[in-house]
Formats: structure tokens, C-alpha cells, sequence
């Protein structure tokens, strides 16, 4: 059987903010994420999703 854990648990594991996590999961960004109601289900095993957000800045010449 597969082993889940909640939006609080990968938050920690992952430091990031439950919110972003419950928006990853309403984004499709995490595979295997099932919602039983009012709750998200993360596979355990799920990688935390690269953040498109980032930008790599280049530092300027003098």
C-alpha cells in the first residue's frame, strides 16, 4: 500500500510555506497527489517540484 503524508508534513520536509505546497497541489506539479476531501495526499516518496520562480542573476562587471 502506498504511504502518504499531509500538506503540514511536506511543508517541513521541504521548508516551504503549506500554502505553497497546497498550491503545487492544485497546479498538478506533484505526481501521485490525490485530495479526499478538504485534504491533500502526498506520496511520500515525492520530490519537491523545481521553483520556475527563480531566476539565475548575473553579477555585474565593474
Amino acid at each position: 500500500m502506498f504511504e502518504y503524508m499531509t500538506v503540514q508534513e511536506a511543508a517541513k520536509l521541504w521548508e516551504i510555506s503549506e500554502r505553497r505546497v497546497q498550491k503545487l497541489c492544485e497546479e498538478n506539479r506533484l505526481e501521485g497527489v490525490v485530495r479526499l476531501s478538504r485534504v491533500w495526499l502526498i506520496p511520500k516518496d515525492a520530490k519537491k517540484p523545481a521553483d520556475g520562480r527563480l531566476r539565475e542573476y548575473r553579477k555585474k562587471e565593474k
